[in-house]
């Protein structure tokens, strides 16, 4: 029973394991990578599955996110659209990934 007692409790010292990775991810400096790979594999649940099956390519540079899709008609109502779709994107992430859109 004593043993069970005295590892029952967390030391003052430990750290969760989200924690750890966190800290690890914040000292290698890869925080703004993470985030736009977490951008992109995420885009189908932000934007739905009509839309992601029509994107071919996404990456990001420079602060802007470039999204390669294989619809006009599509390309065209998201170009014009692109103010809610900034929205969606800034409203799922918590700091500002990216602060504009193309769509080509």
């Amino acid at each position: 029973m004593k043993y069970k007692d005295k590892f029952a409790q967390r030391k003052s010292d430990t750290s969760s394991l989200k924690e750890a990775i966190d800290a690890m991810i914040d000292s290698y400096k890869l925080r703004g990578k993470f985030d736009e790979n977490k951008l992109i594999n995420s885009w189908e649940l932000m934007m739905g599955k009509p839309i992601s099956r029509r994107t071919d390519k996404m990456f990001i540079k420079d602060k802007i996110l470039f999204v390669k899709l294989n619809s006009a008609p599509l390309r065209q109502e998201l170009t014009i659209a692109k103010v809610k779709v900034l929205e969606i994107i800034h409203r799922s992430f918590d700091k500002e990934l990216v602060s504009d859109v193309r769509f080509y």
